[in-house]
């Protein structure tokens, strides 16, 4: 996927590659990674879009063909449905874009749980939001922002089935790892219509790996932005890490 994303790869292509029936590799991959092939395809194709808005001149037409969309208008949609603004948007703000605004759900349930850090981990400001899949994308139906690892509160929560997502950036300046993009999930977590108390959860910081679902929401790319600039600040350039990456 990842050296092919301007191409049209199907399903048949995908399993053929990894020399699977159709049917075992798209089960196999959805348990890996949690969603499916073609939703992880996407995801890639609209963070590499990302990467190339905030580090080329390109046009975002040529952009939008480069990472395999046929029509300009299809991939504005799909980008502003995931990332939460227009390319030309994220674009002209560096993406920094503004904080996530309050949710408009208007649920009953509270969702209470502890984000943990890995061991030798030193996370910065963690952001912790509830979705309806396993991507970090769109608004949140519910969202909380930590100074760093501890207990989280998430309130107003809708009746449905969600995934709870952390996503933070190690900024410790005396550990190899500073800059390093941290992921936690959980899910789903079935809220009845009711509402009533929900068990407590314990999500787990970690280094983000290779079958981890891209975080596309832009407001995720804020810390990634203040992480790079204390490193800088501390002179480790080295360990700096861009938006999207």
């Amino acid at each position: 996927m990842q050296e092919n994303l301007g191409e049209q790869i199907t399903m048949d292509d995908m399993a053929r590659t990894a020399m699977f029936s159709k049917f075992h590799f798209s089960r196999m991959f959805l348990r890996v990674t949690g969603i499916s092939p073609g939703r992880f395809l996407s995801a890639l194709r609209l963070q590499e879009a990302k990467r190339l808005l905030l580090t080329t001149s390109m046009t975002v037409a040529d952009i939008s063909h480069l990472v395999g969309y046929n029509s300009i208008g299809t991939f504005s949609y799909r980008f502003r449905g995931s990332v939460g603004v227009s390319p030309t948007e994220y674009r002209q703000c560096r993406g920094m874009v503004a904080p996530l605004a309050a949710p408009e759900h208007d649920g009953d349930a509270v969702l209470r749980g502890h984000v943990w850090q890995s061991r030798g981990g030193a996370p910065g400001q963690v952001v912790v939001g509830l979705f309806p899949g396993r991507i970090a994308q769109g608004q949140p139906v519910s969202h909380v922002v930590l100074p760093g690892a501890g207990p989280f509160e998430l309130t107003g929560v809708p009746a449905g089935s969600w995934h709870v997502l952390a996503h933070s950036v190690d900024v410790g300046h005396d550990s190899p790892n500073a800059g390093q993009p941290y992921v936690a999930s959980f899910g789903p977590v079935e809220v009845s219509p009711t509402g009533g108390p929900i068990r407590d959860i314990d999500i787990w910081l970690r280094p983000r790996r290779i079958f981890d679902p891209p975080a596309l929401l832009a407001q995720l790319d804020v810390a990634m932005w203040a992480a790079r600039t204390r490193t800088r600040a501390a002179g480790r350039t080295d360990q700096a890490v861009l938006p999207g990456a």
